[in-house]
């Protein structure tokens, strides 16, 4: 590498007579940002397009700028030597708990405390006089260090939002996460440090100058790749195959079901549209008169969960919206009991802190090994070998240390007028404002997994990656309430005296559902007894994708023993082969097989006449369901450059993301084990994600004109809408100039 001289800072530039110059610089920072897809950390992993900054083009077009600015096969050696010092500061400072020893300065903010730090990097500077005395002269702003840096690289100010665009895409991994701390974060981080956009970005470059001074041939280098073939007609001609393949016969199949009155039913279950749902609604509907209806898992309720006991809280709703309220979980029981409970939490806490202060210190692992290490490594055998041995020793061992067996959900403290608002808008936006049989069991879901890092990515999607059973609780106790039930029925909603709503949770992993709330002991069993049928039903379904080639009996002990294996790269499959997002009464659905693909979400367009209710199911719902569609889509296109990589080479660093070995960007997808079968088989099949209608055409139309979301993903070939039309009894696809056209 060619080594030159700094040059001295030119104050000049950064005068009050420049203010223009920062002004600009700030929105080019900005817009340089708004290329990048946030990437949710591994506590509440959330799917998003990773060409979600693409998105206002058509997708041939963002295709091809993705391959062109992401799927790089090389990039200047000069940046992958910027990349590791980059690596190296990002990964220290944004640490979240998993350091002993954290880096020194972080309350002053990430610029702050790297420039203090950085004087004593050799890596950085080498000691070299001229270096040290252009890092020592930085402006303390970081806009303005950021304006100085790039005057220095000779970065002309027209060039300014594409070399800062450059310097995020060549490791856009770590610039995915400061796109989420930075506009997306909101309540769910509790970071005592900062991180801008600016310091981030001013960082970089000033590394990129001390290490590449020259770096203004990444622009050059940067054109010529553009100039390139880029186009991807092979990836759209694949996945309009696989579209093809799918779209007409499910189409087909919907538009040929007969609309039939659904019989009572003696219990409705009330289910997230996640497609594993599908199958279970499936498999529980053929055990008893149930009826099941398809919802978003957090219930329309934009809520802040809080345990009183281990003061965990975290925002439990879509990540497009902001939690309104906080509502408090506390352990059932007397004031005995949860002080037992409280007891056993932090006898629990105290245990862990010994073992992590034990093993990672620098010292005290030698004695941990001579002390531990026969014990240590007998219980790793036992989890190795004997998985179910070991599960059932752990659960023994946590009967000691006692749990709370279910707890309570303080929803008086939303307002009264809102809880009004929630209950008549869960209930509108699922169809169900009549017949309500006596039991409605409002189904929130989750996983269960050991040892595996995106734990998160299998939980609820609606709920920001977290269990739905807290929601469910909570809309629950407010649907229980009289007072809401008399204002629910002013409103044109009755629900009978005699019906109850009871919360529960769906294991999505074992297919376990568990009830709370008090049930009459002969209902409760009879319940118990069909929920285990239908997870028999469901286990056979769901093996025989895990292990196409096994032919076990005890399908349901396999199914369980995958989630608690520590060893197991493939504890379910979570959303994989999503195809299509379908908003439409249960009965269109309920006789067909759709595989275990699709979204379902209720909705009868009849009683919505204005259709705010489908226009807020297309607005959020869907675009949560794209998100989901995309990430699939190109993890398993691109698993390197969109995905996660193998699950056998990964590494956690700083609690915060997935890096393959010891030392590379941030892995922002799923890993190859979600979504291939083997190395080289894909399990997903690569597909844009449909959404079927059954609605009037013109009600749709109306929807999309008003909404300027719906136009980017339909217009822009990120989704196609399909219509079934109630009048015509015929299926209509609309095309992205938006015109209604027949099957063909």
């Amino acid at each position: 590498m060619k080594t030159t001289s700094v040059a001295q800072p030119i104050h000049s530039i950064v005068d009050s007579t420049n203010f223009l110059a920062t002004d600009q610089l700030m929105e080019r920072v900005v817009t340089s940002f708004k290329k990048i897809a946030p990437y949710w950390p591994l506590k509440n992993l959330v799917a998003v397009n990773p060409l979600q900054g693409f998105e206002e083009l058509p997708i041939e077009e963002a295709l091809s700028l993705g391959s062109t600015f992401f799927q790089r096969a090389t990039i200047p050696e000069p940046i992958a030597a910027i990349n590791q010092q980059t690596l190296k500061w990002m990964s220290v400072y944004a640490d979240d708990g998993q350091a002993t020893l954290h880096m020194p300065l972080r309350h002053l903010g990430l610029f702050a405390a790297w420039r203090k730090l950085a004087l004593y990097d050799d890596d950085l500077h080498g000691q070299d006089a001229l270096k040290l005395q252009w890092l020592t002269s930085l402006p303390e702003n970081a806009i303005q260090a950021l304006l100085e840096s790039l005057h220095q690289l000779g970065i002309a100010p027209g060039d300014h939002e594409l070399f800062l665009t450059l310097m995020l895409t060549t490791l856009p991994g770590w610039a995915s996460y400061i796109r989420y701390r930075t506009d997306w974060a909101g309540l769910d981080t509790n970071h005592p440090h900062r991180i801008t956009q600016v310091e981030y970005l001013t960082l970089r470059v000033i590394i990129t100058h001390l290490l590449w001074p020259e770096a203004k041939a990444l622009l050059a280098w940067h054109r010529q790749e553009l100039k390139k073939n880029h186009s991807t007609p092979h990836i759209l001609d694949q996945l309009q195959q696989a579209e093809r393949r799918f779209r007409l016969p499910l189409l087909e199949q919907l538009a040929s079901q007969p609309l039939t009155e659904p019989p009572p039913a003696e219990a409705q279950f009330v289910f997230c549209i996640d497609i594993r749902s599908e199958s279970f609604r499936r498999a529980l509907e053929a055990t008893g008169p149930y009826q099941t209806l398809g919802f978003a898992g957090f219930f329309g309720l934009p809520i802040q969960l809080t345990d009183t006991i281990t003061g965990e809280s975290y925002a439990s709703c879509p990540v497009l919206l902001s939690p309104n309220h906080t509502v408090y979980e506390t352990p059932c029981g007397n004031s005995d009991q949860q002080e037992q409970f409280l007891r056993g939490y932090k006898r629990r806490s105290k245990l862990k802190q010994l073992y992590q202060s034990l093993k990672y210190t620098f010292t005290t692992p030698f004695a941990l090994v001579e002390s531990l290490g026969l014990v240590s490594g007998s219980w790793m055998g036992l989890c190795s070998l004997a998985p179910a041995t070991a599960s059932r020793l752990q659960h023994q061992f946590n009967e000691w240390l006692p749990k709370p067996r279910a707890v309570s959900s303080s929803w008086e403290i939303i307002p009264w007028a809102d809880q009004c608002r929630y209950a008549e808008g869960a209930l509108r936006s699922m169809g169900l404002t009549e017949k309500f049989a006596p039991l409605v069991i409002l189904c929130g879901h989750g996983s269960s997994t050991q040892n595996n890092a995106y734990a998160s990515a299998l939980d609820c999607g609606a709920c920001g990656g977290r269990h739905g059973g807290g929601n469910a609780r909570v809309l629950t106790g407010i649907l229980n309430d009289g007072a809401i039930r008399t204002y629910l029925g002013q409103q044109g909603i009755r629900i009978p005296p005699a019906t109850q709503f009871i919360a529960a949770e769906h294991n999505t992993t074992t297919d376990e559902v568990t009830l709370s709330g008090d049930i009459p002991a002969q209902i409760r069993q009879l319940l118990n007894k069909n929920l285990t049928k239908a997870k028999q039903i469901n286990a056979s379904h769901r093996f025989k994708q895990l292990q196409p080639k096994s032919s076990t009996d005890n399908q349901v002990h396999q199914v369980w023993l995958r989630s608690v294996d520590w060893a197991q790269v493939r504890p379910e499959w979570g959303l994989a082969r999503n195809a299509a997002f379908i908003v439409a009464p249960r009965v269109l659905t309920q006789s067909l097989d759709l595989g275990g693909r699709c979204f379902l979400h209720s909705y009868d367009y009849t009683n919505d006449a204005q259709g705010s209710v489908l226009s807020m199911i297309l607005t959020a719902p869907m675009v949560v369901a794209q998100w989901i569609n995309s990430q699939y889509l190109f993890s398993t296109l691109d698993n390197v450059a969109y995905g996660g990589g193998s699950k056998i080479t990964q590494n956690i660093t700083g609690k915060i993301g997935i890096i393959q070995g010891n030392a590379s960007d941030l892995m922002t997808g799923f890993p190859l084990q979600s979504v291939y079968a083997t190395d080289e088989l894909a399990y997903h099949e690569p597909q844009r994600l449909m959404t079927v209608v059954y609605a009037p055409r013109p009600r749709l139309t109306a929807i999309i004109r008003a909404q300027p979301i719906l136009q980017k993903l339909f217009g822009n070939g990120w989704v196609q809408l399909a219509c079934l039309d109630p009048e015509t009894g015929q299926p209509y696809i609309l095309t992205r100039e938006f015109e209604w056209q027949g099957l063909q």
